[in-house]
C-alpha cells in the first residue's frame, strides 16, 4: 500500500499564481472581448448596409423622354362608308303568289320598269263582289231616284203627305251614300290590283333579288321580306363619323379626299354637303355626309373608304409615344421626374392617336421630363433613379 499524502491546506490557501499567467489571462480575456466587439460592429455594420441596398433596389431605374413642342398635323383620316344617292328596298303591297319576275340583280331599270308581277285570286274576287255590290246599289238608288221624283210631283197635287215626300227623298239620300261607299270600295281594291306589278320607284339598278316564281308573299307576315333592291348608283354618298374635339373645325362645301381598296393609289375629291349638327352621345361623333358623282361607275354602294381632312394646324401640341401613358382613377396621366428626382404623376388630355405616338393636347410642357414606361405601382413623391440619356420622341 502506498503512503498516505499529507495535504496541507493552509500552503493551498495562501498560493497565488505568478504574474506571467495572471498577465496572459487579463490578455485572452481583452481578446475575447474585443472579438465579440467587433463580430457585433460587423453585424450592425452588414446591417447598415443590407438596408441601404434594399432601399437602393426599391429605387426604380427610369428612362426620360427628350418632348418636342410641335403642331398638329393638318390631315385628319378617318374611315368611311359609301351608299347610293337612293336605295330603296321594294315590299309587296299585296299577298299572292309570285307569278314572274322581269329583273335579276345587275339590271339597269328605268322608273316605273314593272320588276315582277304577282297572282292575286283573292284580290281579284273581292275586287269582282265589290263590283257587284256597286252595281246593286247603282240600281236602288235609281230606283229611290224615280220614286222620289214621283213622289214630289204628287206633292205639289196634294196627293201626298209631305211626311211621305221627305221619306222618299231621305231614301233616296241613303241609296246615294251606299253607291258613293261601294264606289270608294271598288277604288280601293282597284288600286290594290295595280300593285300585282312590282315597278322600279326610280331609275337605277337592281342590287338583290329575294323572291323567285312561285314563291308565296305574304304581306305583314314574318316572311315580309324586300322583293328587290333599286339603288341609283348614278350619285353617291359618303358617310363619315368625325371625332368631337374636331367639329369645330369642320365647314360645309369643304372639300376631302378619299381612297377605297379596289383602286389602290387613286384618290377621289369629295364636298361636304351636310352635316347631322348633333354629336351624337354614345360614340361622341359628328355624322358627316359627302357627295360624288360616280356617273362613270367607278364606286359601288357598301364600298369602304378612307377619308382624309385637311384642316388647320393647331399649334402647342406635345407628341409623346403611347408607352408614357399610363391609365389611373382619374383617366389618362403620364408620369414625370420633378425636384430631387421624384416622380410626379400628371393628368393629360390625349388628342391624335397615331398608333405608336399620341398628341397631347394639355396638361404637359415641353420641359417636363416625360417617364417611359413608368411601372403601374408609381405614385407622386417616389423616388426614381434617371438611367441614360433623354430618348427622343419621333413624329407619329
Amino acid at each position: 500500500m502506498s503512503d498516505p499524502i499529507d495535504l496541507d491546506l493552509g500552503n493551498i490557501k495562501s498560493y497565488r499564481p505568478p504574474r506571467r499567467l495572471r498577465s496572459v489571462g487579463l490578455a485572452a480575456l481583452a481578446i475575447a472581448g474585443g472579438l465579440v466587439t467587433w463580430g457585433l460592429l460587423s453585424r450592425v455594420q452588414a446591417n447598415q448596409q443590407v438596408a441601404t441596398w434594399t432601399q437602393q433596389a426599391m429605387i426604380p431605374d427610369v428612362k426620360v423622354l427628350d418632348l418636342r413642342q410641335t403642331s398638329a398635323e393638318g390631315d385628319l383620316v378617318l374611315p368611311a362608308t359609301i351608299q347610293a344617292f337612293y336605295d330603296a328596298p321594294i315590299h309587296a303591297r299585296v299577298s299572292g303568289y309570285l307569278k314572274k319576275w322581269y329583273a335579276d340583280i345587275g339590271t339597269p331599270v328605268k322608273a316605273g320598269q314593272v320588276l315582277a308581277d304577282i297572282d292575286t285570286p283573292d284580290l281579284d274576287q273581292q275586287l269582282a263582289q265589290a263590283k257587284a255590290d256597286l252595281a246593286t246599289a247603282q240600281a236602288n238608288e235609281a230606283l229611290s231616284d224615280v220614286t222620289a221624283k214621283r213622289w214630289n210631283s204628287l206633292l205639289t197635287r196634294n196627293a201626298v203627305s209631305r211626311q211621305e215626300a221627305d221619306e222618299k227623298n231621305g231614301d233616296l239620300a241613303g241609296k246615294r251614300s251606299l253607291v258613293t261607299a261601294a264606289q270608294a270600295n271598288v277604288a280601293r281594291l282597284e288600286a290594290l290590283e295595280s300593285f300585282k306589278h312590282i315597278v322600279a320607284p326610280f331609275s337605277g339598278v337592281v342590287t338583290t333579288r329575294s323572291t323567285d316564281v312561285g314563291a308565296l308573299i305574304v304581306v305583314g307576315g314574318v316572311t315580309d321580306v324586300p322583293l328587290f333592291t333599286v339603288a341609283d348608283e348614278r350619285q353617291l354618298r359618303i358617310y363619315v363619323h368625325v371625332p368631337q374635339s374636331y367639329t369645330a373645325q369642320i365647314r360645309p362645301g369643304m372639300m376631302a379626299s378619299f381612297t377605297v381598296p379596289e383602286h389602290p393609289g387613286e384618290v377621289f375629291h369629295a364636298p361636304l354637303k351636310a352635316s347631322s349638327d348633333a354629336v351624337n352621345t354614345q360614340s361622341g361623333t359628328l355624322l358627316l355626309q359627302l357627295q360624288i358623282d360616280n356617273s362613270d361607275g367607278k364606286l359601288k354602294p357598301g364600298d369602304y373608304a378612307q377619308v382624309q381632312f385637311d384642316l388647320p394646324a393647331q399649334a402647342g401640341v406635345i407628341q409623346a409615344p403611347a408607352t408614357a401613358l399610363t391609365f389611373r382613377n382619374s383617366g389618362m396621366a403620364v408620369a414625370v421626374v420633378g425636384p430631387h428626382d421624384r416622380a410626379i404623376i400628371k393628368p393629360v388630355q390625349v388628342g391624335r392617336d397615331f398608333g405608336s405616338t399620341v398628341q397631347i393636347t394639355s396638361g404637359l410642357s415641353p420641359t417636363d421630363k416625360v417617364i417611359d414606361n413608368p411601372p403601374d405601382s408609381l405614385e407622386t413623391g417616389d423616388l426614381v433613379r434617371v438611367t441614360g440619356k433623354a430618348t427622343q420622341v419621333a413624329h407619329g
